[in-house]
């Protein structure tokens, strides 16, 4: 039997744990997870029904695929713990941003079957975008395996490592910047009477349903823009207006400096 290890049990492995049992690319058995504090691992096998200990060598050891799955700053802390206890031929999956495969590898002291990823918080509801690469090590059936696991919860792309950052900005942190768009669409709509929560409501549902839309039509978003913009209307008028804050120069500027500190984590 296959076991899938995490070594951190926050959010985001919460997602991605939730997405296998769900979509049954793992089961409850195959599964085994450590976290630094007592009261997350009994959340955890309360709500998974996986086993959970505190003992990061524990979950190294058994391990047959392996997640690293805390923040990058504990990267150093956590691998110099558990290096002896990973095999060579176990699958280690990172999910931490800024760190590179060669990174990883010179911290474990040996080569590495190695698998890079960087999954965003939608995938808490199935809807992630995760970017993937791997190293020459990993073998094309482990790639199936992996891309298994990760497509979970949402969509899996490969990409190549000096993206990494990039699909940093754009997938990773980029939530964050849509969640303070459709607050200050809310904001508008309430401005002009609507009730707070009916705000967010027309708010959100717009957002998702755009870019269902235009992820389902394939069609380029300037032209679904264009389909909305009459002649003289309302929404050019709106569209003159972010044009003249500079709406497209601020997000470009957010995503860029989003990677230039992903570069130096």
């Amino acid at each position: 039997m296959m076991k899938i290890g995490f070594i951190g049990l926050g959010n985001m492995a919460k997602a991605i744990i939730g997405g296998m049992l769900e979509k049954g690319a793992a089961k409850t058995d195959e599964l085994i997870g450590s976290a630094a504090t007592e009261r997350t691992i009994r959340e955890c096998a309360e709500r998974f029904g996986i086993e959970t200990t505190r003992d990061n060598c524990l979950v190294a050891k058994e391990a047959d695929i392996l997640f690293l799955a805390v923040k990058p700053q504990l990267f150093p802390q956590v691998i110099a713990q558990i290096k002896d206890d990973v095999d060579k031929r176990t699958l280690v999956i990172s999910i931490a941003a800024g760190k590179t495969m060669s990174y990883i590898e010179q911290e474990f002291g040996k080569t590495l079957r190695l698998v890079r990823c960087m999954p965003n918080t939608p995938a808490l509801v199935g809807e992630g975008c995760t970017g993937v690469c791997y190293n020459e090590r990993v073998t094309e059936q482990d790639q199936e395996t992996a891309q298994k696991l990760l497509s979970s919860f949402g969509r899996a792309v490969v990409v190549p490592e000096r993206l990494m950052d990039t699909v940093g900005a754009v997938a990773g942190s980029a939530p964050a910047y849509v969640c303070m768009f459709v607050e200050a669409m809310a904001d508008a709509a309430v401005l002009g009477g609507m009730p707070r929560t009916q705000a967010y409501e027309f708010a959100a549902q717009t957002v998702l349903g755009t870019a269902k839309l235009m992820l389902e039509s394939g069609k380029h978003p300037g032209e679904l823009k264009d389909m909305v913009c009459s002649p003289a209307g309302t929404t050019i008028e709106g569209v003159r207006a972010l044009e003249r804050a500079g709406m497209r120069s601020a997000v470009m500027e957010a995503l860029c400096a989003c990677m230039e500190k992903s570069k130096k984590l």
